[in-house]
Parts: C-alpha cells; sequence; structure tokens
C-alpha cells in the first residue's frame, strides 16, 4: 500500500470517480492489474463513474467494446472524450463552421454529428488529433491553412502516452511542427481545459468536493483535477514516475501503484 488506511477510506466514501484511460485501465489492449476489481467496486457501491480520456481517436461505443473485449462490461454512457469536447466547443462557437482534420475516425464522427464539415480548400479550422496517418503533406496543408486564415485546434495537449510498445508521441507532439512552423498556438480542448472537467462533473452528475479524479498524468489529470476542486489520484501504471511528482508544484492526494488499491 502506498497511502495510509484512513486516507483511503476517505477517498472510498466519495461519490464519483471521473478516470482516465490509458495507462490507468489499460496499456494498448492489455487491461491493467487491478482494473476488473476496481470496475466491480464502482458499480457494487454504486459510485458514479466517467471514463474521460483525453484521446480522440474511439468513440464512446468503439470504447466500450474495447473494454468489452478485456473482459469489462461498461455501459456507453460511462464515456467522455476529447473529440466529443472538441466537436461541442465548436458547435457553441461557430456553428456549421468547416474544418481540415488531422485525426482518427473517432474525431471525425464526433465533429461530423456535431454538424462540422470537413474542407480542404479554406477551412475555418484546422483541427488536429491523435492518428498514425500523419506525414510530412498534412504538416505542409494545416501549415498553409493556417496561414491563409484558419485557427488552430488540439483535441489536447498529452505530449506523450503510454502504449503496449512503450511512451509513444500524443497530440501536443503532432502539433508543434505546425504551431513551430507558423507561429500560431493551437487552441487545447482537452484535459487539464476546464471546460472538459466541467462537462465531465455535469455528466457524472456530482458535485466537485464530491468526487475524485484518477489518472496516470500529472500536468494533464492531476492539475485538472486540483484546479476544479476534485480529491485527485496519481496512479503510477502509466506515464509518470514517484520521482516526477517533485518536478511540480502542485501534488496529489494520493500515490497509488494502481486503481486495484482503491477498493481494498
Amino acid at each position: 500500500m502506498t497511502e495510509p488506511f484512513e486516507s483511503l477510506e476517505e477517498l472510498r466514501q466519495k461519490k464519483g470517480f471521473i478516470c482516465d484511460m490509458d495507462g490507468v485501465i489499460y496499456h494498448g489492449n492489455r487491461l491493467l492489474p487491478g482494473v476488473k476489481e476496481f470496475v466491480d467496486w464502482l458499480n457494487r457501491e454504486g459510485k458514479s463513474f466517467l471514463f474521460l480520456t483525453n484521446s480522440s481517436e474511439r468513440s464512446p461505443r468503439e470504447l466500450q467494446q474495447k473494454l468489452a473485449r478485456m473482459g469489462l462490461d461498461v455501459s456507453e454512457d460511462h464515456f467522455y472524450t476529447s473529440a466529443l469536447a472538441t466537436a461541442a466547443f465548436l458547435k457553441n462557437q461557430s456553428p456549421g463552421c468547416t474544418a481540415y482534420v488531422i485525426g482518427a475516425p473517432g474525431l471525425l464522427n464526433a465533429l461530423y454529428d456535431a454538424g462540422i464539415t470537413m474542407n480542404d480548400v479554406d477551412p475555418d479550422y484546422v483541427i488536429a488529433g491523435e492518428t498514425t496517418g500523419y506525414n510530412y503533406e498534412t504538416i505542409l496543408k494545416a501549415v498553409g491553412y493556417i496561414q491563409r486564415g484558419a485557427r488552430l485546434i488540439a483535441t489536447n495537449s498529452d505530449l506523450t502516452g503510454p502504449s503496449e510498445r512503450g511512451i509513444i508521441p500524443a497530440c501536443r507532439a503532432l502539433v508543434a511542427p505546425i504551431e513551430l512552423a507558423t507561429g500560431k498556438q493551437a487552441y487545447y480542448v482537452g484535459k487539464p481545459n476546464p471546460l472538459m472537467m466541467r462537462t465531465g462533473l455535469r455528466l457524472l452528475g456530482v458535485h466537485s468536493n464530491e468526487a475524485a479524479m484518477i489518472g496516470d498524468r500529472m500536468d494533464t489529470d492531476i492539475v485538472a483535477g486540483v484546479e476544479t476542486g476534485l480529491d485527485t489520484v496519481l496512479v503510477l501504471s502509466g506515464c509518470t514516475t514517484r520521482e516526477e511528482v517533485e518536478n511540480y508544484a502542485y501534488r496529489p492526494r494520493h500515490i497509488l501503484s494502481g486503481v486495484g488499491e482503491i477498493p481494498g
């Protein structure tokens, strides 16, 4: 155990839990130790819970099916992604706008559902998320559109992410060449942006002081929880080591090896 028993008891009394996914629930297609026990505990105790992921690659249905393949039965309404948050932001800011999109189907589908159409001539926005279809031509197109007036939006500010292959480049690493070439800074919609956190709390249906944020990243998950008034739990099953915690001015309330420690 990495936390005093009394401290974890306080955590267990929370009504709602917002959980990151990559590095907390799974690495790639591998379920992490203790996750099934944690989800069983959430259901058994009647907790409200939401998987809030900065990844924009998959839709909630795809995430639900991914967990089902790993043996976890979680309904689709328990997922919220940075792709959905990005689509909601643009629908509110600029209804009916057009975009050049660097991203996977989860992002494209969310944008289509929000009434945003694709445009590779004179888009209003360049929108970037995680994708394997990224190359020099992609960067050239994005830079050209931005130089001609398109605004740059990114689904999240994660620089790297955990995978079965180790640590891999994430959204911010893909956006960086575009920012450097244009001199324009992207607007990042995902965690730790309060827009996504407030939506998460609303979907959870609990007040911030009744909820906990569980994540593997200090610079997105933990700072988002701290700034939104949630109890914070850093798990060491993803990107962050215990030693790296000392590099930050803020601290998580709890540091655990993984979510399997929470049920006790």
